[in-house]
């Protein structure tokens, strides 16, 4: 690992200071041969915060934090059946900023910025700047859920949650712990993971006095994602009342193993999260080349099965569009 990387400063800074050229990257890893294979869309470029390249060992081009950021020259491959909206996500989206998809729940994309481009995202080509809301959506926005009281879970999303400032992030859950029908807020987001500094005092004190209940998803993909610094950060959300649950993709070359996988659950564990999901990947343009067969995926889910404790498996579901839950692989296919 790149120790000499790691640093303290405060998360904003280290946002601002990600790596953004893939020549630096290179450079920092000691893998400039590995240039010839890069293409960059420019629709989505490199994007990792330094922190997490120190997660990535030096010299080493099959590393699996790598191989997720690292823009490749296949993402030019076009592949039938691989689409810029995979998930039908502009047929949900009623009010600019809102995602209504599943019955009890709506989704809002607070933001567009990520801290890190994954180059499997299957929002990699999603109209963000159309979808950002203004003040005066957000009166739209409760207006809507208090319309439909079935609602009564939020889910903050983007781009990543944890990527806007706290005056922002409170703003939001003021507005949202106001609406009476809501017990739950939930946060979907890869900060934790690639600068746990994001999950300050200020932000876990302010996490700990909602009256809701506050369940944070993280997207981890494999055990190298949890350092000891980033396992402490995490055990503080936990010991602050929130709900740490993780959501993991299937990926070709990085998590596919019964080996891989068991670490990664047990890594979870140890930084007290709890495997939530395992997602076979999205069909987004760009990212075919780091998905599975449904047969492997299967056969994978069996291994882990006999390999850990029920509540260490993850489950394994596809999201599918216009479907109105996540849909579970049946794991009897074919059998």
């Amino acid at each position: 690992m790149i120790n000499h990387l790691i640093t303290q400063k405060n998360w904003q800074t280290q946002l601002s200071e990600a790596i953004t050229s893939v020549d630096e990257l290179l450079t920092v890893l000691n893998l400039e041969t590995l240039k010839a294979q890069i293409y960059i869309p420019a629709h989505f470029h490199l994007r990792v915060p330094r922190a997490f390249v120190a997660k990535m060992t030096a010299g080493d081009a099959n590393d699996p934090l790598l191989k997720q950021v690292l823009p490749d020259k296949q993402e030019q491959i076009t592949v039938t059946g691989y689409v810029a909206d995979p998930l039908a996500e502009n047929d949900q989206n009623p009010i600019k900023g809102l995602l209504h998809k599943y019955q009890s729940r709506v989704l809002l994309t607070v933001t567009g910025a990520c801290a890190i481009h994954c180059r499997y995202c299957f929002r990699q080509h999603f109209d963000y700047n159309a979808n950002m809301p203004t003040s005066a959506e957000h009166l739209a926005i409760t207006s809507y859920i208090a319309e439909h009281p079935e609602v009564n879970e939020v889910i903050l999303s983007g781009g990543d949650p944890l990527s806007v400032s706290n005056r922002r992030l409170f703003a939001w859950l003021d507005t949202l712990e106001a609406i009476p029908q809501l017990t739950t807020i939930r946060l979907h987001t890869r900060l934790p993971l690639v600068i746990p500094e994001r999950l300050d005092n200020a932000l876990l004190d302010r996490l700990s006095q909602s009256r809701c209940n506050i369940v944070m998803v993280i997207h981890c993909n494999h055990a190298n994602e949890i350092d000891t610094n980033t396992a402490e950060y995490l055990q503080r959300a936990r010991v602050a009342g929130v709900v740490l649950l993780n959501q993991a993709v299937l990926l070709k070359g990085i998590n596919d193993s019964v080996m891989t996988q068991t670490a990664l659950s047990q890594r979870l564990f140890d930084a007290g999260v709890l495997p939530y999901y395992l997602h076979v990947l999205d069909k987004v343009a760009g990212a075919a080349h780091f998905d599975n067969d449904e047969r492997s995926a299967i056969s994978l889910y069996w291994l882990l099965l006999a390999a850990l404790p029920g509540y260490l498996v993850p489950k394994l579901v596809q999201e599918l569009p216009n479907r109105p839950f996540k849909v579970p692989i049946d794991i009897y296919k074919g059998s």
